[in-house]
C-alpha cells in the first residue's frame, strides 16, 4: 500500500476543502458583512457590544491565529459536543411551536444538519484525540453550557416561536460570521478544519436559509415595520441575552 499516496491526496482534499472556504468567505463577506437577511443585523447592532466581544474574543482570535492552546481548545470542543445536543432539541422544539409548514421544515433541516453534519466534526477531531463519543455523551455539563442552553429551551418554552428563534440565532449565524472572517485571512493553522466547517457553503447555506427562516417569521406576526412592534424590544433583548452567554461560553473554554 501506498501510505505516501494516501497521505497526499489527503492533504491535497485538505488544502482544496480550506481553499473552497476561503473563497465562499470571500463572497459571504463581499458586501462588508454576512448576508443572512434584515433582521440579523438590526439585531446584532442592537446587541451592541455584546456582538463584538462574542464575535471577537480572545478565544476566536486564538483560532483564527494559531495560538490558541490546544487544552483549552479540547476543554472546550467537547462542552460544544454537549451544547449541540440540547441546541438541536431546541431546535425540534421550533418544529411544533412553529404555524407554518415552511417553518417547520426548515427548522427539522437545522436539526438534521445539526445531528448529522455539524456534531460530526467535533466526533472526528475527539476520536483523534483519543475521546470516543461514548465519553463525549457521558461529559458532565459545565455551568456555562447549563445556563445557556437552558436559557434558549425555557426560551421557548415560556415564549413563542419568535422568542426562541432570537435566542437560537446568535449561536447559528455568529458562528457562519466568525468561520467566514477567519477563513478569509487564509491562515494554515491547527484550527484550519474548524474554520473551514463554518465558512464552507454547505454552512453558509444553512445560515441564509435560517436568516430568510427569521425575516419571514418576523414579518408573519410583526408586519412589514416590526421595529415598531412592542414586541421588538424583547426579542432584542433575547438575542442580546443569548450572545452575552456565547462570550460566557468562550470564556468557560479559556479558563476551564
Amino acid at each position: 500500500m501506498n501510505t505516501n499516496g494516501i497521505a497526499a491526496t489527503a492533504e491535497r482534499k485538505d488544502l482544496l476543502s480550506n481553499a473552497q472556504a476561503e473563497n465562499e468567505a470571500a463572497r459571504t463577506l463581499s458586501k462588508g458583512g454576512p448576508d443572512y437577511g434584515v433582521t440579523f443585523p438590526l439585531w446584532r447592532a442592537a446587541a451592541g457590544a455584546s456582538w463584538h466581544d462574542y464575535t471577537r474574543h480572545p478565544f476566536v482570535e486564538g483560532l483564527g491565529d494559531g495560538t490558541l492552546p490546544r487544552k483549552a481548545f479540547m476543554r472546550y470542543l467537547v462542552q460544544d459536543y454537549l451544547f449541540l445536543v440540547q441546541f438541536s432539541r431546541a431546535w425540534a422544539l421550533a418544529v411544533t411551536k412553529a404555524e407554518t409548514l415552511d417553518e417547520m421544515r426548515a427548522c427539522a433541516k437545522t436539526v438534521h444538519a445539526l445531528l448529522d453534519k455539524e456534531l460530526h466534526l467535533h466526533v472526528a477531531i475527539c476520536a483523534a484525540e483519543g475521546i470516543p463519543e461514548a465519553e463525549l455523551f457521558s461529559t458532565r455539563e459545565a455551568p456555562q453550557n447549563i445556563a445557556y442552553t437552558r436559557y434558549v429551551l425555557d426560551a421557548g418554552h415560556s415564549g413563542d416561536f419568535l422568542d426562541l428563534i432570537a435566542a437560537l440565532t446568535p449561536c447559528v449565524l455568529g458562528y457562519g460570521e466568525i468561520g467566514a472572517r477567519l477563513a478569509s485571512r487564509g491562515n494554515e493553522t491547527g484550527y484550519a478544519d474548524w474554520i473551514a466547517t463554518y465558512a464552507a457553503s454547505g454552512y453558509q447555506d444553512t445560515c441564509r436559509a435560517v436568516g430568510s427562516l427569521i425575516d419571514s417569521a418576523v414579518a408573519y406576526r410583526l408586519g412589514s415595520e416590526p421595529q415598531e412592534s412592542p414586541r421588538w424590544r424583547r426579542l432584542c433583548n433575547r438575542f442580546e441575552t443569548a450572545t452575552r452567554l456565547e462570550v460566557d461560553f468562550w470564556e468557560m473554554g479559556l479558563s476551564g
